[in-house]
């Protein structure tokens, strides 16, 4: 990478824009374990997380951990510098090795089955939602009805609507029921403009709708839609998926750790 190029990712992280910056060619990883191996592609439409990963990859970072956190149907999730040589329940945390950058959601990358993803720190702490980059999870998850998604949708969208109606219509209530009585013409003018109001602030807000494509993807490989626009999804499992089901399933202690140790070497390999 040049030293302009790496003057412009740098700034327009600081400033939080959007990069659309384009690798010439699919960039992949190969993750072995000694339950087998598993090929990822990354995605050129996240760019900073796609070039820290490959750089993390050449450095060796990620070899000697393991996949530390496994929760049923859920993630499986690796990686950290806490867990090399890790002693047998041992709890393992975030590591000390973090490699924070700017969150890059993309909508048309979601947590489908076998998405490669970074974790971060809790909303509490990480007000912004960077990820970290040093450590990753790949979505086991499950699959999902047309129903359950629609209420899934309703229940992240319903509230949004009630705050603005409380927002925007509640404080004028008592005047507007007057005007209702004494001019309705001006009472349909003042609601039609509170209407449109709520509308536009709901179409900018962050509600939930599903893509035919997340739809489609959920309905029948399954994955982890909750996820969807709170962690950066940046790559995807295109060999492997019986390695990942395979790590989904093993028993583990009451942290979430695997009994049975998944050591990680990775290497940057061609397509």
């Amino acid at each position: 990478m040049t030293s302009m190029k790496r003057l412009f990712y740098l700034l327009t992280m600081l400033w939080g824009m959007s990069v659309s910056a384009q690798s010439p060619t699919d960039d992949y990883v190969l993750i072995a374990t000694n339950l087998g191996n598993i090929k990822v592609r990354l995605y050129n439409d996240t760019p900073f997380h796609r070039d820290r990963f490959l750089q993390l990859v050449e450095k060796k970072h990620f070899d000697g951990t393991l996949f530390y956190r496994v929760v049923k149907n859920f993630v499986i999730q690796g990686g950290s510098s806490d867990s090399r040589n890790a002693a047998p329940g041992q709890h393992i945390g975030y590591g000390t090795d973090a490699e924070i950058i700017s969150s890059e959601f993309v909508k048309t990358r979601f947590h489908k089955k076998g998405a490669l993803c970074a974790p971060r720190q809790p909303e509490a702490i990480n007000h912004f939602k960077m990820s970290d980059v040093s450590q990753f999870y790949i979505v086991k998850g499950r699959k999902y009805t047309t129903q359950e998604l629609d209420l899934m949708e309703k229940a992240r969208n319903n509230p949004i609507m009630i705050d603005l109606k409380r927002k925007h219509y509640l404080p004028y209530k008592e005047e507007l029921d007057q005007l209702k009585a004494s001019d309705p013409a001006e009472f349909n003018k003042r609601l039609r403009a509170i209407k449109q109001q709520i509308d536009f602030d709901y179409s900018v807000s962050r509600k939930l709708e599903f893509t035919p494509e997340q739809r489609h993807a959920y309905t029948t490989v399954g994955g982890c839609p909750d996820l969807d626009g709170d962690y950066t999804v940046f790559g995807e499992v295109v060999e492997g998926l019986d390695v990942v089901d395979k790590i989904a399933v093993l028993q583990t202690d009451k942290n979430d750790r695997p009994l049975k140790d998944v050591k990680i070497t990775m290497s940057v390999v061609a397509k």
